[in-house]
């Protein structure tokens, strides 16, 4: 069967990078035709009068829901779609030229249900932007794999850049409530279901993230506090390395301490491991401003996500408690 793509996006008072984005699809590359469908989820500050701006030359349905969650968006934006395979984006993305091409392509020379592919800094971004994609991508800080040029087997996309064929999303039920997290655990549901997932290489987008520290602070706080849940939904895809950003604030810790009462020698492999990203960044970068941020970025993500891991752990795995009576500001109703 011909594919025929639909881009769903859902978006929450965000037009200006709404804006943004649409004017990345103009110049898109592609044979194909292909459908945009943005979702505004409840918004008090719509994106109606930009989506307006570009009806005369794209492709794009509009509509308007009450807030329920991206995820519920998303599965919103699936169902009105007429395309058979979906690209679902978040809204504060660019889509490099060859975006489509290259997915297409993919598909054409092996076929998967899912995929998901990297995001990128775009050189437009703000030093802070480019400190805080660093550490979400670099092999030192998560091991790459939301970065790296390789397959990974079983991937688990993420939705800011996953694509989903209709019959997956049919057999799944699509997004479930809970957010952060609703993209690793629909990448599970669609494994059990036997489908196939994949990474695309070179399928990346620029993914603006979050732009000031209290937001990047609390995102990954969340993504923590997601992950020992998802833990215990799907107990096979849970991994030692959740644990590793809890060990390194004992590590840091443990380090501090003994330093000062052993010797300042025991500070050296900490010390290292933060001059190694400082250089790492500022050449992939070209920046040593940007290299000095992607330090500080580095120590937000691992504390913000390892203390609140170990909070989820202890409440979810240890007391066992309910996770939506527990943190019920993770799921939507």
């Amino acid at each position: 069967m011909k594919r025929s793509y639909s881009f769903i996006i859902p978006v929450y008072n965000r037009p200006q990078e709404i804006k943004e984005l649409l004017e990345s699809f103009l110049v898109l590359q592609s044979n194909h035709e292909y459908e945009i469908v943005i979702v505004e989820d409840g918004s008090s500050e719509t994106s109606e009068a930009v989506v307006k701006q570009f009806e005369n030359s794209l492709n794009i349905s509009y509509y308007t829901k009450p807030n329920s969650g991206p995820g519920d968006s998303r599965n919103y934006g699936m169902k009105k779609a007429t395309g058979n395979y979906f690209i679902i984006l978040d809204s504060d993305c660019l889509l490099p030229s060859h975006y489509l091409e290259t997915v297409d392509y993919f598909l054409d020379n092996k076929y998967y249900d899912c995929y998901g592919g990297a995001d990128a800094a775009h050189q437009n971004f703000s030093d802070l932007q480019k400190a805080i994609n660093y550490v979400m991508t670099s092999f030192l800080t998560t091991g790459g794999i939301r970065g790296a040029k390789k397959s990974v087997n079983k991937f688990e996309p993420r939705s800011f850049n996953m694509g989903i064929s209709k019959e997956a999303f049919n057999a799944t039920g699509g997004f479930a409530k809970i957010h952060p997290g609703e993209d690793p655990d629909l990448s599970q549901r669609i494994l059990k279901a036997n489908f196939e997932t994949t990474y695309i290489p070179d399928a990346y987008v620029f993914h603006k993230r979050r732009i000031s520290w209290h937001k990047f602070y609390t995102q990954v706080k969340k993504f923590g506090l997601v992950r020992p849940i998802l833990n215990k939904w799907h107990p096979n895809a849970a991994k030692i390395t959740f644990w590793f950003p809890t060990l390194f604030l004992f590590f840091v810790v443990a380090t501090l301490v003994l330093s000062i009462l052993v010797s300042w020698l025991l500070a050296l492999p900490l010390v290292s491991y933060i001059f190694m990203i400082l250089i790492d960044a500022s050449i992939k970068n070209k920046s040593i401003s940007i290299g000095f941020l992607a330090v500080w970025a580095m120590f937000v993500q691992f504390f913000g996500y390892g203390m609140a891991f170990l909070k989820s752990t202890f409440f979810i795995h240890w007391l066992n408690k309910e996770p939506e009576k527990q943190f019920p500001k993770l799921f939507f109703k």
